[in-house]
């Protein structure tokens, strides 16, 4: 299929997922590019995606060379090294990624403007899998307070590599109940309304638990 045939596809499992939730927030896509050409990344542009997701600052430099900066939402979803924090945060939307208190630190120091975070939490406690532990999140987000450029929007996780679809919706299932755990305080540096979690292989699963932002790639690129 083309481009604009996988965007529609994903859009409308995306539509179907939803309503079988009581959720009336839309779910943002978040069409990753990390593996992909400025010329793949626009046709996603062309076809309706309006939020473009990279995992290297490289990749974001290129992709913004070629298309600018204004021509969608751009978010980063890898892990940031707090020595590229310079060369990455002005020129991005949201980080997916906050998971150390240095690397808020080195945002408050580099941001000219407070940056939308998402603290990602290492919910199926993977050792390949970045993020903080759930039992640290509050402490956590207790430290980020003192960072004024950092504001947490909401929790980031990514689910096994497993066909085991409960164990996908109970990662997901934990990261809502935590997500909730910190909206209830209302903290003003860190609302905490939204889920970032989902990927391609399993991004409708995610919707149906609350995800508020899916991360796709594969399923959007594939021909």
């Amino acid at each position: 299929m083309s481009i604009s045939e996988n965007v529609r596809l994903v859009q409308q499992n995306m539509k179907q997922a939803h309503e079988k939730t009581d959720q009336k927030k839309q779910v943002q896509l978040i069409g990753v590019t990390k593996s992909v050409s400025s010329e793949v990344a626009a046709e996603l542009l062309a076809a309706g995606v309006t939020a473009l997701g990279e995992n290297r600052p490289e990749g974001l430099t290129d992709k913004q060379a070629a298309l600018g900066r204004d021509v969608c939402e751009w978010h980063f979803i890898g892990t940031l090294q707090t020595r590229k924090v310079r060369q990455v945060i002005d020129q991005i939307d949201v980080l997916h990624s906050l998971d150390r208190l240095h690397l808020a630190e080195e945002i408050n120091k580099r941001a000219k403007r407070p940056v939308d975070c998402f603290v990602q939490v290492n919910v199926s406690g993977e050792e390949s899998k970045q993020g903080i532990e759930p039992t640290d999140l509050h402490s956590f987000l207790h430290e980020v307070g003192q960072y004024p450029m950092v504001r947490v929007i909401g929790l980031m996780t990514m689910a096994p590599l497993t066909e085991d679809t409960d164990t996908i919706r109970s990662v997901f299932q934990s990261l809502r109940q935590l997500r909730d755990e910190v909206a209830v305080r209302h903290l003003p540096y860190a609302p905490c309304t939204e889920l970032s979690m989902g990927m391609s292989s399993d991004y409708e699963i995610a919707i149906e638990e609350g995800a508020t932002y899916v991360r796709v790639g594969t399923v959007l690129v594939q021909p």
